[in-house]
């Protein structure tokens, strides 16, 4: 039996490899694990995302019914866990596959949204909506828009906005909701309307210490820097300890240590400024350029 589906029938054949490597979207992909270590749970869910819209798109493309796949999203996690790297890359993804007409990303947080007085709220909230329009909004701390114990907030009403125009212009902009799982979990629940349109949820969980080592490996390769063995144990030791610490912030945490280790090592070769200096003198980053840490001494980060 042969069943038509508008101009095309159930013989119809697709090439899925060539309709994917027209998209060049594994190009995209090829970036996204090259530029972040680990994550592979994410990078999973974000193949598996680009799967269904790519699929989604052949489908309309024959003339089938669509199932209109969500495209809003929400990204959790604690900072320096590649989010926002993410956010830019999804972008990408969705321009080359048609969903969005331009494909850049806006980040943005609270202050951007809400004002402080009556009437502020709603420009300023449009205003930002107008600039991500054909692209991606990323909203981070998006948890901060609402604050149901005080009446004089107006971030409900940049909520409200946000609402209609995640509804009514699902093809001009997509809004990823970003921020620690916790209060974006509450920030759902306290909002039942918000959480039925965001169809995508992501989590990004936190390195682990090697991960950061590694990590801080292909920072300093792109500075043309480099660990010793015993500075690069260091860091593991540095990694273990700096976790267990407040404020830890992943990735920039580790930018953080190896831009204070860099400085040590400046300083170290200006004390013996009357020796002359190789080029693996000025390139590479030892031991003690770490251990001089506060984090080795006391309970202080560093």
């Amino acid at each position: 039996m042969n069943i038509q589906f508008g101009n095309f029938s159930s013989n119809t054949l697709v090439n899925l490899q060539e309709e994917y490597r027209k998209t060049e979207i594994q190009d995209v992909l090829d970036h996204l694990n090259e530029e972040l270590i680990g994550l592979v749970p994410v990078k999973t869910r974000i193949r598996e995302i680009a799967a269904l819209l790519l699929v989604d798109r052949l489908r309309k493309n024959l003339g089938l019914v669509s199932g209109s796949p969500g495209l809003h999203m929400s990204f959790t996690g604690s900072p320096g866990t590649g989010k926002t790297t993410v956010a830019l890359k999804m972008a990408d993804i969705l321009y080359r596959l048609q969903y969005i007409k331009k494909g850049h990303l806006l980040t943005v947080t609270r202050d951007d949204l809400v004002g402080q007085y009556i009437g502020h709220t709603a420009p300023k909230t449009k205003e930002v909506l107008k600039q991500a329009m054909g692209g991606v909004l990323f909203i981070d701390e998006a948890y901060y828009l609402y604050k149901p114990d005080n009446e004089r907030d107006y971030g409900a009403e940049a909520i409200e906005i946000l609402l209609q125009v995640m509804e009514n212009q699902r093809k001009d902009i997509v809004v990823i909701f970003a921020g620690y799982k916790e209060p974006m979990d509450k920030f759902y629940e306290s909002n039942p309307g918000l959480a039925s349109r965001v169809a995508n949820h992501v989590h990004f969980p936190d390195y682990t210490a090697e991960e950061l080592v590694q990590i801080a490996k292909m920072m300093l390769a792109e500075q043309q820097y480099r660990f010793t063995l015993e500075a690069e144990n260091v860091l593991l030791e540095y990694s273990q300890r700096r976790i267990l610490q407040p404020h830890f912030a992943n990735a920039r945490s580790i930018r953080n240590a190896i831009d204070r280790a860099r400085m040590r090592q400046a300083n170290r070769m200006f004390a013996t400024r009357g020796k002359i200096l190789t080029k693996a003198d000025l390139v590479t980053i030892k031991a003690e350029d770490i251990l001089l840490s506060r984090l080795f001494s006391s309970q202080i980060i560093d």
